[in-house]
C-alpha cells in the first residue's frame, strides 16, 4: 500500500508536532466550515436527536478512517467530510426527503468502493504532470495565505500577534512556531474572554438509525452530484498533496476505505467522508515533523481527536464553532505558508512547464465555479489543457514520482 520505508523509532519528543498538527486540522475542520453540516439539517428540519447522530457519524468515522489509513501506511493520511458536498446539501436537502438522502448517500458511498477496487482512481491521478500538480496546490491553497493576513483589517490585534508570533519563533525556533502561535493565540482569546466554556457541559451523543429510502429523483439529483463533487473537490486534490509532499500510498485503498465507512455510517446521518486536502496539507509538510517518516503520527492524532468530537458530539463542535473566524483563518493561512512557498517553487522550477504551471495556479486560485463543480476540478482541467498545448504532448505517467514536498482547495477540507 505504500513504498516509504519503515518508519525509524519513535520517540516522546517525535509526538509534539505531529500531534499539534493533528490538533490545528481537526480545529481548522470544526471551525471552519463545519457550521455548513447544521445549516444543512436546519434545512432538512432534523431533530436534535438526528444532527447530533449526524455529528456523531461523520466525526466516529472519519477518525477511524484515518488512524486505520494512517497506522496501515506509516503516512499521514488525514481523512475530512466532504465540506463542497455539505455545502450542496443545503440546497439539496430543502427538496429531498431525510430517509431519500439517506438511501442517496449508501448509493455514492457503494459507487466509491467500486470506484477504490477498480483501480481506475490511481491511473487517473498518475498521470498529472508534476508542475500542473504543484500549480494547482499553491492555487487552492493561496486564498488560505491571503486570509491570514487579511484578518488584519478585521481584528488587526488578534491578527497581529498571531502573525508576529510566528515570525518571530520562525526566525528563533522554527519547530515550534505553529505550536507556539496555537498556545498564544488560545491564551490570548481566552484572557479577552473571548471563547466563552461556561455553558459548556459533556453530554455523549447517541447514533440514532434512520431506514433508507431509494427513488430515482434522489439517485440523480443527490446521490450522482454527491459523487462527482466529492471525487473532483475532495479526492483528487487530496492525493496531490500526498503526492507534493512525497508520500506513495496508492489511492486505491484510501478510495475502498473511506468508501466503506461512508457506507457504514450513512445510515447515521454520515453524507460522505474522503481524504482530506487543505486540513492534511498541515499534517503532511515539515511543520508536522521535519523527518516524512514521523509525520504519520499526525494522522493517527487527528483521527483520536476527531473521535473525541465524535463521541460528544454536538458539544465539542460547538466549542470548536465558537473559536473567532480571524483566529482560525490566521491560524490555518500561517500553519500553510511552507506549503505554500514550496508548492510555489516546485510549479516554477521547470523553465519548460513553467508556464502551464502558472497558469494552473492562476486558475485554481481564481476558484472557479462551473455547472455545480468547485475551483479546484476548473484549475486541474485548464492546467492539463494548457500544458498538453504549450508542451505539444498529453500528460506522462511518470510525471508525479518527482514532486517536490508541498500542499492543498477551498471549501476542502
Amino acid at each position: 500500500m505504500s513504498s516509504v520505508p519503515s518508519p525509524s523509532y519513535v520517540r516522546w519528543n517525535d509526538l509534539t508536532h505531529p500531534v499539534v498538527a493533528g490538533l490545528i486540522s481537526v480545529i481548522v475542520n470544526y471551525g471552519g466550515t463545519f457550521i455548513l453540516v447544521f445549516q444543512a439539517a436546519k434545512v432538512a428540519g432534523l431533530s436534535p436527536e438526528l444532527t447530533a447522530s449526524w455529528v456523531w457519524s461523520i466525526s466516529i468515522g472519519v477518525g477511524v478512517t484515518g488512524i486505520i489509513l494512517s497506522w496501515i501506511t506509516r503516512e499521514p493520511i488525514i481523512t475530512a467530510w466532504s465540506t463542497p458536498a455539505a455545502a450542496f446539501l443545503v440546497t439539496a436537502l430543502a427538496t429531498t426527503s431525510y430517509a431519500e438522502a439517506v438511501g442517496a448517500y449508501l448509493i455514492s458511498a457503494a459507487a466509491f468502493v467500486a470506484l477504490g477496487l477498480s483501480g481506475w482512481f490511481e491511473r487517473v491521478i498518475r498521470l498529472i504532470p508534476a508542475g500542473v500538480a504543484a500549480g494547482l496546490l499553491a492555487g487552492i491553497l493561496l486564498q488560505f495565505g491571503i486570509k491570514a493576513f487579511g484578518g488584519m483589517s478585521i481584528d488587526p490585534l488578534l491578527a497581529g500577534l498571531l502573525i508576529v508570533a510566528y515570525v518571530m519563533l520562525k526566525r528563533f525556533s522554527a519547530r515550534y512556531a505553529v505550536v507556539g502561535i496555537l498556545v498564544l493565540g488560545l491564551t490570548f482569546l481566552l484572557i479577552q474572554d473571548r471563547v466563552d466554556l461556561s455553558g459548556l457541559t459533556l453530554t455523549l451523543a447517541a447514533p440514532v438509525f434512520t431506514l433508507p429510502a431509494f427513488s430515482l429523483n434522489a439517485l440523480l439529483s443527490v446521490a450522482l452530484p454527491l459523487f462527482l463533487i466529492t471525487l473532483t473537490g475532495q479526492y483528487m486534490p487530496g492525493m496531490l498533496v500526498l503526492r507534493n509532499d512525497g508520500f506513495k500510498s496508492s489511492a486505491n485503498p484510501i478510495v475502498t476505505i473511506t468508501g466503506l465507512g461512508s457506507l457504514l455510517m450513512a445510515p447515521f446521518g454520515s453524507h460522505a467522508f474522503n481524504i482530506a486536502a487543505i486540513t492534511a496539507a498541515i499534517c503532511t509538510g515539515r511543520e508536522s515533523h521535519e523527518e516524512p517518516s514521523k509525520r504519520w503520527i499526525a494522522g493517527i492524532a487527528a483521527g483520536v481527536f476527531y473521535i473525541l468530537v465524535g463521541v460528544f458530539g454536538v458539544t465539542l463542535a460547538a466549542v470548536f464553532m465558537a473559536f473567532p473566524t480571524t483566529f482560525i483563518t490566521t491560524l490555518a493561512g500561517l500553519a500553510l505558508l511552507g506549503t505554500i512557498g514550496s508548492s510555489l517553487a516546485s510549479a516554477m522550477a521547470d523553465a519548460k512547464t513553467r508556464e502551464a504551471s502558472l497558469i494552473t495556479f492562476l486558475a485554481a486560485a481564481a476558484n472557479i465555479t462551473l455547472l455545480g463543480i468547485g475551483g479546484a476540478f476548473w484549475g486541474l482541467v485548464i492546467g492539463l489543457v494548457a500544458d498538453a498545448l504549450l508542451n505539444g504532448r498529453l500528460p506522462r505517467r511518470a510525471s508525479m514520482s518527482v514532486i517536490a514536498p508541498t500542499a492543498i482547495n477551498k471549501g476542502v477540507s
